[in-house]
């Protein structure tokens, strides 16, 4: 029973996952945004919306223990960043070497990356400095949120201010495909392009929800830690929409968007939500944690320095699902 509602959750993801970049598409065209805030704010936010409700149910809202609660959430904050970074991204070069060979040169629009790459790193060394910050330090701990917080503002005005100058060099979002709505003969205006938004947003929802609730029972007989399982589990379900879009957009040449879909979404993830953490759990520094930080780290430097010298290529990512594989195989034997 499990493996259907899996195999019909990812069904409803891929759908969903098509309606909405083709809305977004047409949203960004329709707005005269830049292909980088479409990415790294509209479908990054959008896409992250379901996983972020994750952790903050865990801790704010769900009937399990104090204990239980604090790990699922800590698990999914720091879960979803490693797997963008890692698994997601491997995944991504992946489809792309199948389409245009290992190696081919990616070319997303470079300052956009590299503004996503380093606040990223900026507000997840916040997050990890916050781990070392004993409990009883909650005045230290609350600025930590603050800064983190913060970040994100401040990344959001720079990313939005840059739009403008993006658009007239050409790169301004543009929609490939007609909007599907408009073949049921629904007029192409703003309204529509939004309810498909949101439908595609509500069966990416659907899918994330029946996602979890599969890999939950079919993982029961693993017997590693809440946290490790978490670490695990929650980001391979929850993560999906951010995979699929940008293989979508990949696989059309469309590398500003695909690369802005996932880094975006880890600007919001890495510093949002690790704010959640540092308030509302113990946030401290054990195995797991350090060793899902520290790939991480390591796994968005790579990425970075490679998209300094703008020569990222598909093979270069597969040292990122190697770390994805490394934590895989330390978490389940530490």
């Amino acid at each position: 029973m499990e493996l259907w509602i899996l195999l019909l959750a990812l069904f409803l993801i891929l759908i969903g996952a098509e309606v909405f970049t083709n809305a977004l598409e047409h949203l960004g065209e329709r707005l005269g945004i830049s292909e980088g805030v479409t990415g790294s704010i509209f479908a990054a936010v959008g896409t992250a919306l379901p996983e972020a409700m994750v952790p903050i149910v865990a801790v704010v809202a769900s009937s399990a223990s104090l204990e239980t609660r604090h790990e699922v959430g800590v698990g999914a904050i720091l879960g979803a960043p490693l797997m963008l970074s890692t698994l997601t991204l491997f995944l991504m070069g992946m489809f792309a070497a199948h389409r245009r060979g290992w190696n081919s040169y990616f070319r997303p629009e470079p300052t956009g990356l590299l503004r996503d790459l380093h606040w990223f790193l900026f507000a997840f060394l916040l997050a990890t400095i916050a781990v070392f910050i004993p409990v009883e330090w909650r005045v230290t701990r609350v600025t930590i949120a603050f800064g983190l917080t913060l970040s994100y503002m401040i990344y959001l005005m720079l990313t939005i201010r840059a739009s403008r100058g993006l658009v007239e060099q050409g790169h301004g979002t543009e929609a490939d495909h007609p909007l599907f709505l408009s073949k049921i003969k629904l007029p192409e205006n703003l309204v529509t392009i939004i309810i498909q938004l949101l439908l595609g947003l509500a069966l990416i929802v659907g899918g994330a929800k029946g996602f979890v609730f599969g890999v939950e029972h079919l993982a029961a007989w693993l017997g590693i830690s809440t946290l490790a399982l978490s670490l695990l589990i929650v980001p391979v379900a929850t993560e999906l929409p951010e995979k699929v879009n940008s293989i979508l957009w990949i696989r059309r040449g469309r590398d500003t968007l695909a690369f802005g879909n996932i880094t975006g979404a880890m600007v919001f993830q890495g510093s949002l939500l690790p704010a959640l953490g540092v308030m509302l759990t113990p946030w401290v520094p054990r195995k797991e944690v350090l060793l899902g930080m520290g790939l991480t780290f390591l796994a968005t430097t790579y990425l970075l320095v490679l998209a300094r010298r703008q020569s990222l290529q598909p093979h270069h990512v597969i040292l990122n699902g190697l770390c994805y594989l490394a934590f895989v195989v330390l978490v389940t034997v530490i």
